[in-house]
């Protein structure tokens, strides 16, 4: 089997990588940019022969089709995963999450590749009236830029699948932390008590409350469910049961740091307590579908927060 890792260079995709290649069967080609993937990330797994490292882009058509010859799967994981960027740049998610999948999906028909996986986002259902969210909500009304790059990436390869016959698997995630993180709250967090300890700044009022889970629950759930795919199309979410608020990571990162008598500074945000133009202030995903198929993810939010922030240390 040879898997193609569209974005194996970054956080998910790299942890992804050394799953895939535990296997000796099985042959990696990681496709990346290295735009915000890293090298070192894999340092693990760089000397196994079943390795291949491509530098290239996704919006290099010819390169990517040419890279992509011989595939038997296509994971896809390559996208600016910045939400806040986009009320900045409003072509930024476009280009890089919808132009970027077009690009990936037509380089698999060229190929007759007929399998892909795709990392998607809770945000695509933007301010959820059910908690949790089940995967058959609707309708889906993302309130960020990315959150709606994203929806359209889902419907491509919807339409992809049926037009030209083939199959998908698509994971809705919660908010993945852990080993190789290097954007979202805890990293921002971590880094400005790094650059003073005794107070945090915090975006929005800090009641934001939200579902964290670990990588390594990421990538083996991913792996788990793209293995019993029975429908041409196939959506799980992906995410702990739980939620924590700001606040609440907030402590577990200054107790894990070892500080005591930090002051917490809330901007008090926008649109009523949100920490950006785009921020979702409740998201619990309902993971009752993978569930049922009978993968558990094995630590909740606080636990999945706090082994971050070690492995940040």
């Amino acid at each position: 089997m040879i898997h193609f890792v569209c974005g194996g260079a970054g956080f998910i995709g790299s942890n992804l990588c050394d799953k895939l290649l535990s296997s000796s069967k099985d042959k990696v080609v990681v496709y990346d940019n290295f735009s915000s993937g890293r090298m070192e990330f894999l340092e693990s797994c760089r000397k196994n022969s079943n390795l291949k490292i491509v530098n290239g882009d996704l919006l290099d058509t010819g390169k990517l089709c040419r890279a992509m010859k011989g595939a038997d799967v296509v994971w896809h994981l390559a996208a600016n995963p910045d939400v806040r960027v986009g009320a900045e740049d409003t072509y930024v998610h476009v280009e890089q999450n919808i132009l970027a999948t077009r690009n990936v999906l037509e380089a698999m028909r060229k190929n007759k590749i007929g399998r892909i996986v795709f990392t998607s986002t809770s945000t695509i259902y933007g301010e959820a009236e059910v908690i949790p969210t089940p995967e058959s909500y609707g309708p889906c009304v993302p309130i960020s830029l990315y959150g709606a790059s994203k929806l359209a990436c889902e419907a491509l390869i919807s339409s992809y699948c049926f037009t030209f016959d083939m199959s998908c698997v698509i994971y809705r995630f919660a908010n993945c932390v852990g080993r190789r993180g290097t954007h979202g709250v805890i990293f921002d967090f971590v880094n400005k008590l790094r650059d003073n300890p005794k107070e945090l700044e915090i975006l929005g009022n800090g009641r934001q409350n939200k579902s964290y889970f670990l990588v390594d629950d990421c990538v083996d759930a991913m792996i788990y469910a793209q293995g019993i795919q029975k429908k041409m199309v196939e959506i799980y979410n992906v995410g702990s049961s739980d939620m924590i608020t700001v606040t609440e990571l907030a402590k577990i990162v200054v107790s894990e740091l070892g500080l005591s008598g930090v002051k917490f500074r809330y901007t008090g945000g926008v649109d009523g307590g949100r920490g950006w133009k785009g921020d979702v202030k409740v998201m619990l995903l309902s993971v009752k579908k993978l569930a049922a198929s009978g993968y558990e993810m094995k630590c909740g939010s606080s636990g999945a927060v706090r082994e971050a922030v070690r492995c940040m240390l």
